[in-house]
Formats: structure tokens, sequence, C-alpha cells
């Protein structure tokens, strides 16, 4: 069973993050959230998350792929911490899937593990790169990153991650279950 990391801190996107921990498990995949500032995180929007762990008792061992949502101050908040920016090299060096939406592909490009091409939400790539950008494309992958625009977005980046992870008869099952067909 493949096995997630999800890193939040407050003023993480709810779609976003939801999104992804809903449809991993739809999957089987085994997720864990970990918590930046703390067990309780609260979205931008006012929805806690109580975390599986606190982000400092994580190792980059126990996972196949790590995930950032957008949100602000998440983006920023995960762009700046040590451990966030340690694991995302780690994962980086031991050649393990990255994952990143909306803001959160910031975080990536502080850690310097975000590669060529590359997609955020509109007007971000002024702090990252314009360089790889790709303004139009709702996920882009670019060997081991996974890209994505922002909540709009959250339900089709998670079941690339859902792709990526699993076999097709799983990635099938999950998204006609999701009534999800134009994906």
């Amino acid at each position: 069973m493949p096995n997630i990391l999800i890193t939040i801190s407050n003023g993480f996107e709810e779609i976003e993050a939801i999104s992804i921990i809903d449809i991993c498990r739809r999957a089987n995949i085994k997720v864990t959230i970990a918590g930046v500032e703390g067990l309780e995180i609260s979205g931008a929007h006012g929805i806690k998350i109580i975390s599986d762990e606190k982000i400092e008792n994580i190792s980059s061992d126990d996972f196949d792929m790590i995930v950032l949502p957008g949100g602000l101050p998440n983006a920023f908040t995960l762009a700046e911490n040590k451990k966030v920016q340690s694991l995302l090299k780690e994962f980086k060096n031991k050649n393990k899937k990255i994952g990143a939406i909306c803001a959160a592909p910031y975080a990536l490009h502080k850690a310097d593990v975000l590669n060529e091409n590359y997609t955020c939400y509109p007007s971000f790539e002024k702090k990252i790169k314009e360089n790889g950008y790709h303004a139009d494309d709702n996920v882009v992958i670019d060997s081991n990153v996974i890209t994505s625009r922002g909540p709009a977005t959250a339900m089709i980046f998670a079941l690339e991650i859902v792709n990526l992870l699993c076999d097709k008869e799983i990635y099938n099952g999950v998204k006609d279950g999701l009534l999800a067909k134009d994906y």
C-alpha cells in the first residue's frame, strides 16, 4: 500500500487538502497528515484539521510521496520551515515523488526541488520562476514532481496522485466512483 505525507500549517487551503486526503484514502493509499504548527491546524476558511503527527516526528523513509496543499500563509510557512524544507530535499535525493498545488510550489522552489516544468496558482510563478511555468495546464508532471493550479483543480490533482501510485484498476475505480469521467 502506498504511503503519502501531507504537510499543513495554519492557512492551508481546505478544498485542496481535503480533496487529496479523501481521494487518496478512497484508493487505499495510507495518508499521514503532519502539522507544522502543532496537531490542530486551522485552514484559510476556518476549518480545523487534527493532524496525525507533528512534523518534527516525521521521517522521509516512511513515505513514498510528500504532498503540499496551498493556501496562505500555509505556502509561506512550508517554504520557511526547516523540517519541511529538509524533508523535501530528502524526498528529491531519494528519488521519491513530490507534489504541490496552488501556492505550495513556492515551497518546492525554496527547497530547490522543483523541476523545469510546473504549474501553480496564477501570479505565483512570479515568486517562483516564469521559465517552465505552464499557465494553462491543470496538472503538470515533470519526472517525480507533480504540480497543480488551485482549488478547482484539486480533484484532478488528487486523481493524478492516485494514477502515479496505484494501478489502473484502482485509479479507474476511484475515478468512476467520483463520477469524474471528464478528467
